[in-house]
């Protein structure tokens, strides 16, 4: 009784300690809501900037560590010909742009590429394949899973991203040790008609519902800078933060135009929307890892650093994402080493580790170092233990 009065005690004290650091007691609060209005966030969205950031950051230090950042690698397994009319994309079929259809690419140099992502310290491994669903695709898919089990064996997080799932494909991809699934909203319901035609806003909906039942991790988000308002940026937000669980991930894109699609000829997103934007993200959706993702390479390191103090605790590094550039691995290294910030251990989200099966050990070493991460998804631990 005495230990359980005296852990409780130590809990309380350390959430009053980071409160007292933010100075701002009276902004924050630990409770994750469901049922945010839109005029509610909009409120929190138009509000005056550096307050609003200054808010977003108190929260922030409430359920994350303000010095981790997640890094993550994505790699294009399977690039072009795709059915979808997305106005963004140049893997599109429909689109006239520098970017070929390709096969889908070999189990080894999948294995590869990860290898030297864990090797510069990514921790998140993204696989993406531009079709519009898995339908007659099943030697493919049975690559794919074949994909997700040499990564995942290697202790990395694991993230696919291959369009419409249902729920029998869901399930076989957590089977085979899937940590994530993303499949962005991009914008609002209201304006989603005028970027994409050949997919249905629910649709998008339905694959992240079965994403969810199967106990995968769910990574949604959305594009700035698509001819949206801030109207849609507030209703991509209204949309996530209603869902029965906030996505464990929520990726914020800046358009990268690219020539031949309908959006080549759009202005760059301005870096006050994209901050607006992420802050109000992390207010709405305190757990949530909030991703800094394409169109990062167009900001200047104070331009990051600024995102990263608004809430942003993720960013994609390497080579290169899909089909847009990426920041190479050194260059971010060298960025954060002069921030102060450092790179996320895998499994270190408390509802990514929960869906995993695994205790929670949130001031823990290295996954590798513990052994609390197990590789084989057959090995994981049934009894979730909270220790911080």
């Amino acid at each position: 009784m005495f230990r359980q009065h005296a852990s409780t005690s130590v809990r309380l004290f350390a959430q009053t300690v980071r409160t007292l650091a933010t100075h701002a007691n009276q902004q924050v609060t630990r409770a994750t809501r469901h049922d945010w209005t839109k005029a509610e966030i909009e409120k929190i969205y138009e509000g005056p900037l550096l307050e609003l950031i200054f808010r977003a950051a108190s929260v922030h230090r409430q359920h994350h560590d303000p010095k981790k950042i997640q890094l993550c690698t994505l790699m294009n397994i399977k690039t072009g010909g795709c059915s979808e009319d997305c106005s963004y994309c140049s893997q599109s079929s429909r689109y006239s742009t520098p970017t070929k259809a390709s096969r889908l690419v070999d189990v080894d140099s999948v294995i590869e590429a990860a290898k030297k992502a864990k090797e510069n310290g990514s921790t998140r491994f993204c696989m993406g394949a531009a079709w519009r669903d898995l339908a007659g695709r099943k030697r493919g898919f049975e690559r794919i899973l074949h994909m997700v089990r040499e990564v995942r064996g290697m202790g990395m997080e694991v993230c696919t991203t291959l369009g419409m799932l249902s729920s029998e494909q869901a399930r076989q991809l957590k089977e085979a040790g899937l940590t994530a699934y993303n499949h962005n909203l991009d914008t609002s319901r209201e304006f989603y008609p005028q970027v994409i035609t050949t997919r249905s806003y629910d649709e998008r909906l339905d694959t992240i519902t079965n994403v969810r039942e199967a106990g995968i991790s769910v990574c949604s988000g959305g594009i700035l800078g698509l001819g949206e308002s801030n109207a849609d940026r507030i209703g991509l937000i209204w949309e996530v933060s209603n869902m029965p669980e906030h996505p464990e991930s929520f990726p914020v894109n800046a358009l990268v135009p690219i020539k031949g699609t309908p959006l080549e000829n759009n202005e760059p997103v301005p870096h006050q929307t994209l901050l607006r934007t992420i802050a109000t993200a992390r207010i709405v959706l305190p757990t949530t890892i909030i991703r800094l993702a394409a169109g990062r390479q167009t900001l200047d390191e104070t331009q990051q650093v600024m995102a990263f103090m608004a809430g942003a605790n993720a960013i994609f590094t390497g080579e290169q994402m899909l089909t847009t550039p990426c920041s190479p691995w050194d260059e971010d290294k060298a960025m954060m080493s002069r921030w102060g910030l450092e790179g996320m251990r895998s499994f270190a989200q408390d509802n990514v580790a929960r869906k995993e099966g695994l205790r929670i050990l949130s001031d823990a070493p290295a996954a590798e170092k513990t052994g609390e991460i197990p590789s084989n998804p057959a090995a994981r631990q049934v009894d979730v233990q909270i220790t911080s």
